[in-house]
């Protein structure tokens, strides 16, 4: 149990941190500096939990690396159903905080969603949208894969190379589909943002979780055969 809630605990800081500072600055590419605080904002907060509670569930806080990490033998079934459960409800958390945040100070999101993804960089393209997710998950999963796989040579850097792998496909998919790569981060501030009547694109929320799912798995068959001797 104490894996479980350290993914909670992981996801939802991923959320508020990532999300919240969307919310904020706002993901326009024109706006410049709001685009790339917000690339950083995720990459920080998946740096701060990869050395806070990586000796304790390996800090996934992501369903699609949860996934790779099953396809590659290193969780088996029962912790992939624990941490997906869990970075849902942590990522679902995170949004709320968020929620009573914002609406209790009566601040402007800058989003207009809590930090949910959309297709407006994409002109509404759904089929462009899931194949951008695809695309940089896989960069991102595959980064993952890598570099931790031998913790004797890679150990020290792990998180921070994880982290910058966040960062770097976030810089390119924020201005296209707001950047997902996270089934997790995107349902949880989704949600919320319908719940409360922000106009979030719940209809395209498939996208951002079958698109992760499709390109952690593509990640975990190619690292296999990659590493394969």
């Amino acid at each position: 149990m104490k894996k479980y809630i350290a993914e909670f605990i992981g996801t939802l800081v991923l959320v508020l941190i990532g999300c919240g500072t969307a919310m904020v600055v706002g993901c326009n590419p024109a706006a410049g500096s709001g685009y790339i605080l917000t690339a950083f904002a995720f990459g920080l907060g998946l740096l701060t939990m990869a050395y806070s509670i990586g000796n304790i569930s390996g800090c996934h806080i992501n369903p699609a690396v949860t996934i790779g990490m099953l396809i590659n033998k290193k969780i088996g079934w029962k912790d992939f159903w624990g941490y997906i459960v869990f970075q849902i409800l942590g990522a679902l958390a995170g949004a709320g905080l968020l929620a009573l945040i914002f609406h209790g100070a009566g601040i402007t999101d800058m989003t207009g969603g809590f930090g949910a993804n959309g297709l407006a960089g994409v002109n509404g393209n759904p089929w462009v949208g899931l194949l951008v997710e695809i695309l940089l998950t896989f960069v991102f999963v595959i980064s993952v894969l890598g570099v931790t796989s031998d913790k004797a040579r890679h150990g020290h850097v792990a998180g921070l190379v994880i982290a910058l792998s966040l960062v770097a496909v976030h810089i390119l998919g924020i201005g296209l589909t707001g950047t997902s790569v996270n089934p997790a981060r995107s349902l949880g501030p989704a949600i919320v943002a319908a719940i409360g009547g922000n106009g979030a694109p719940i209809s395209v929320v498939w996208i951002f979780i079958v698109g992760p799912l499709l390109g952690g798995i593509l990640a975990a068959y190619v690292y296999r055969l990659l590493e394969k001797k």
